[in-house]
């Protein structure tokens, strides 16, 4: 049942968890997601990563394993593009009428979950007719 289940959707959870526990403390979305952490890297500059930052990496992560899962053609595959769809759908109504979701990472999120959408029902279309036999007709 886990392949049903579209991996992009724990980055959308995460987001809403985020806006949603910091609004009931008081806080605003930009002010939890502008929280960042200092790695030093070797060539001495100092990089900064935010808890955007951060989420968009994991949303690229997960894309990626969605990307995977969709070369499967099995009712499970099928169930999980629907499950991407709504996904997107409500991804994209939380960026258009929610407060705190209209920011710079979440739109990426978004997009993401509109190019899992995108391309798993490519894939699974291309895959599909891979794997149906060729029928060729003789011609007179």
């Amino acid at each position: 049942m886990l392949r049903a289940f579209p991996m992009i959707l724990i980055a959308v959870l995460v987001y809403n968890a985020l806006v949603f526990v910091g609004a009931a403390a008081g806080h605003d979305a930009m002010s939890i997601l502008s929280n960042a952490i200092v790695v030093p890297v070797f060539s001495g500059d100092h990089w900064k990563i935010s808890l955007g930052d951060g989420l968009m990496a994991l949303a690229l992560l997960l894309l990626f394993v969605e990307t995977v899962k969709a070369t499967g053609t099995g009712r499970r595959e099928i169930l999980n593009h629907a499950f991407s769809m709504l996904t997107f759908v409500g991804a994209l109504v939380e960026f258009i009428v929610l407060r705190g979701f209209g920011t710079s990472p979440f739109f990426f999120i978004t997009a993401m979950c509109l190019f899992d959408v995108v391309a798993g029902y490519t894939i699974a279309i291309i895959a599909a007719k891979r794997d149906m036999p060729m029928v060729t007709r003789e011609v007179d």
